[in-house]
């Protein structure tokens, strides 16, 4: 039987526990090894999860923007995606522009805020670093069938509607239906694109109706005197009103050929 102890793990000392000889030449250096719990220690801590700070509304974003030959309110706020569209480029504009929305003269520099500029809304603090879960939609309700067949063009700016043509096409249609006004996308838009390429300014002075001081405007280029005679109740009083023109438009058609997709020429 071999001697007492001769096999014994001999007994280490913790401070020596774990220790490493690294090559230093001739001679062996003695590094200490931490270990699992010394390592944890010994790397730097993680900054905790901040918190999210109220952030103050920044103010919108602008440039200078200089009107160039053939530019209008309604292209220079399509182009720059301005909230509140051409409408809104005026009023920020007026002192500049004058009483008439529709004279802008090359050279003249105008103020213009986009919509993608506009400050975001107040975060509440958190200490969570979860992202927040994003706000419901409110649910579309699909416009309610007027009562006796009696339409309420209120019921269609209970919808969100874009401001641009899409948008104010769509918008006619819901009061038109609700009217009985007969028409569709295809033949309002195709009408649109020939009297005025789309945009809600445009006016012409030089035709006949002009030279009888009756010149035509808007989107489906209407004369003040169609426009009172076929003003949809509901919509603005105003034939530069995108919604309010294309729907007295439709309603002239409507009358005098059956419909607005019925017209593929001068009207």
């Amino acid at each position: 039987m071999p001697g007492r102890g001769t096999h014994r793990r001999p007994r280490r000392n913790p401070i020596t526990r774990g220790v490493v000889a690294a090559g230093t030449g001739g001679a062996a250096l003695a590094l200490p090894l931490l270990g699992a719990a010394h390592a944890v220690a010994a790397e730097p801590q993680s900054a905790p999860a901040a918190h999210v700070l109220p952030q103050a509304a920044q103010p919108a974003k602008s440039l200078t923007y200089t009107v160039t030959k053939g530019d209008t309110l309604y292209r220079i706020a399509d182009k720059y995606d301005v909230s509140g569209g051409w409408k809104q480029l005026y009023k920020d504009n007026r002192s500049a522009v004058g009483d008439d929305p529709k004279l802008i003269h090359p050279g003249l520099k105008l103020k213009v805020k986009g919509a993608e500029a506009a400050a975001a809304p107040e975060k509440k603090a958190t200490q969570s670093s979860a992202p927040a879960k994003p706000a419901a939609k409110p649910a579309t309700q699909p416009a309610a069938k007027p009562a006796g067949g009696v339409a309420q063009a209120t019921q269609a700016s209970a919808k969100t509607y874009a401001d641009n043509l899409d948008g104010w096409i769509r918008e006619a249609l819901d009061i038109m239906a609700q009217k009985g006004i007969p028409g569709s996308y295809d033949g309002i838009h195709r009408n649109i694109m020939r009297e005025s390429s789309g945009n809600p300014l445009a006016i012409n002075n030089w035709d006949s109706n002009a030279v009888a001081g009756t010149p035509s405007k808007g989107l489906l280029q209407v004369i003040d005197p169609t426009f009172a005679a076929y003003h949809v109740e509901g919509t603005p009083f105003d034939p530069y009103d995108p919604v309010a023109n294309i729907t007295a438009a439709c309603n002239y058609a409507a009358d005098r050929y059956g419909s607005i997709d019925n017209v593929n020429g001068p009207y």
